[in-house]
């Protein structure tokens, strides 16, 4: 808290917010925290300046410093910083059948769903969907990619084939201790308000989302699961409108065997581009979200990026004065540094509401400050399949083009290590499992060496490479 005596209005849709806890350097750039949603009073009591305010923002209306909020108040501000996230990217919009997640609402409505589901279909192959897929049991999952691997956000087709093991094993080991989010929405089903369409948002889910979920459908078995690639949505078809077009869908495909004609009538049928035709108890879209931007354009002259966000500079500032954000809603639009991308993430978002709030500070101050070091080298930790996964800088060779090449290291089922090199330097790496090798790899990112006499060596399982380095 820079400013004690002045007042600090928090504006949530939500009843709770998200507090980080258990919060862990890892090395210089990565770090580990737990996400808890908490009732608001505790931030009050905590920072007497803080007043929180649960409602809906109405509209914003920069040139008079007012926000108007659904409750049909007002408030006057000096300085703004919007953080209103992003929504689900929905296949379609409306349909009871498909349910997307992103926040603790949603898979709440997913987990009551999957309960009675013997069939479900998953689109998208972001983190979400990843984890989605593997912690389900009991259910036949077609997985539906337009991509031609899994988990085409974070690493390539040579990881993914390392982790496809994973989802045909029967025997499920034992998690790992979950080191990141746990989400707890205690008295929500007690006090259920009205709620909106899907529109109304919830709190963003982390990784470990489905961490305390009952993630099982009706089935004895465990892992099904059948991966179209290469493939998109082209129709969503109800029962009624499937049988009156006389369509064939298709079995769950068991290996080596003719895909047969579908006898079972399913309540919704999903058109893939490919051509197939599969039947389910319901959809699930996991297909990105896009910045919730909608209650603060009207009337408004924001600049926007391509992808729909609020633009802002090297010091969070969008393109209306006294307006910053933060988070999802926001496209970074400064040079970035070589080895630093904007992906819509937990630890990203937790940086730069950190550093928009040091900004804010700053201006009111009349201080200068200087970008923050996070933006200096992209760096995220999560957990795929039970594994531990590290992506670092341009991990999937962001922007090199072709000049560029990959330096790999597998043990199956044990690790993965992906280097992405170019003229003899580091540029990005994928480290799954425990390689114990993010804060060397970390380091020869960010310092640029040359590292060209070292050649296959650098990944030499037999040399005690962080030796080299320290």
């Amino acid at each position: 808290m820079e400013f004690p005596s002045e007042d600090v209005i928090l504006m949530t849709a939500s009843p709770v917010i998200k507090a980080v806890t258990n919060f862990r350097q890892v090395s210089r750039t990565l770090e580990e925290f737990d996400v808890e949603e908490q009732p608001s009073s505790l931030l009050e009591k905590r920072y007497p300046n803080i007043k929180v305010i649960q409602s809906e923002v109405k509209q914003l209306k920069s040139e008079e410093h007012k926000i108007f909020t659904e409750d049909g108040k007002e408030y006057m501000y000096e300085k703004l910083c919007l953080c209103a996230g992003a929504k689900p990217k929905l296949i379609f919009e409306g349909n009871p059948y498909v349910l997307g997640i992103r926040d603790t609402d949603s898979a709440e409505a997913f987990q009551k769903n999957l309960a009675q589901a013997e069939r479900i279909v998953v689109v998208g192959n972001g983190g979400i969907a990843l984890e989605l897929v593997y912690e389900i049991e009991g259910c036949e999952v077609i997985w539906a990619i337009k991509d031609k691997a899994i988990g085409n956000t974070f690493f390539d087709a040579g990881a993914a084939e390392f982790l496809i093991p994973k989802l045909t094993a029967e025997k499920r080991e034992t998690a790992i201790a979950c080191k990141r989010t746990k989400y707890a929405m205690e008295g929500r089903e007690k006090k259920e308000g009205p709620r909106a369409e899907s529109d109304n948002l919830g709190s963003a889910l982390g990784p470990d989302w489905h961490e305390g979920l009952h993630l099982k459908g009706t089935k004895q078995f465990s892992h099904k699961v059948h991966i179209e690639i290469l493939c998109e949505v082209k129709k969503i078809l109800l029962q009624q409108e499937f049988t009156q077009l006389q369509r064939t869908s298709l079995t769950f495909p068991k290996e080596e065997k003719n895909v047969e004609p579908d006898e079972v009538l399913w309540p919704i049928y999903v058109e893939l581009t490919n051509g197939k035709i599969y039947g389910c108890n319901f959809i699930v879209s996991a297909t990105g979200v896009v910045p919730n931007v909608k209650p603060f354009l009207d009337g408004n002259n924001f600049a926007l990026g391509e992808d729909g966000g609020l633009k802002v500079d090297k010091y969070m500032h969008t393109s209306i004065p006294d307006i910053y954000a933060a988070g999802d809603i926001c496209t970074a639009s400064w040079e970035p540094s070589p080895v630093w991308h904007q992906m819509r993430l937990w630890t990203q978002a937790r940086q730069m509401g950190w550093y928009a709030a040091k900004c804010m500070a700053a201006d009111t101050l009349g201080e200068s400050i200087d970008l923050d070091f996070s933006f200096e080298l992209f760096a995220h930790v999560t957990k795929f399949f039970n594994y531990k996964v590290v992506v670092l800088g341009k991990y999937n060779a962001q922007g090199l083009g072709l000049d560029h090449e990959l330096m790999l290291r597998c043990t199956k089922g044990q690790e993965y290590v992906k280097v992405v090199m170019q003229n003899g330097r580091m540029m990005g790496a994928v480290l799954i499992g425990e390689t114990d090798l993010e804060e060397t790899f970390e380091n020869l990112i960010l310092n640029q060496m040359d590292l060209s006499a070292y050649g296959e060596d650098l990944l030499n399982p037999n040399i005690d490479i962080e030796d080299y380095f320290d």
